[in-house]
């Protein structure tokens, strides 16, 4: 069964996408940036504050969803700048200190942001969050 999830906790979606739709188990977060969620505009800083802002949005939807950071097992991390990787790299130390998920990360145009990320988890608990 599929479930889309919304929370309030996210940013709103700009364009035609869920913040994160549930099914088999499992939570598939859209691409997340540096979007503060109480007003919905760029947070736009250095790579290291990008990268946290972007983590966090992920881990309140996958609260939303019954899931959190640690049932993450795939993220998908999109820079705009390939030398940012150390940066990034090292605030990802801080949200998974010990048995990361599996990951990619690639070089691409972002529009404006250093740093873009998407998640795959395994949901645990019941979703909190109103689902459409």
């Amino acid at each position: 069964m599929r479930k889309v999830i919304h929370t309030a906790e996210g940013p709103r979606p700009v364009g035609v996408y869920s913040q994160a739709i549930v099914c088999d188990g499992f939570v598939f977060v859209a691409g997340q940036g540096p979007i503060d969620p109480a007003t919905n505009k760029l947070e736009l800083g250095d790579v290291r504050s990008e990268t946290r802002r972007a983590l966090r949005n992920i881990d309140a939807i996958l609260h939303a969803a019954g899931s959190s950071l640690r049932d993450a097992v795939r993220l998908g991390v999109f820079l705009a700048d390939l030398g940012d990787f150390p940066a990034m790299n090292e605030v990802f130390r801080e949200f998974f200190p010990e048995n990361p998920p599996a990951r990619t990360t690639v070089g691409c145009v972002l529009p404006r942001i250093k740093v873009e990320i998407d998640c795959i988890a395994r949901v645990r608990r019941k979703r909190s969050a109103r689902t459409r």
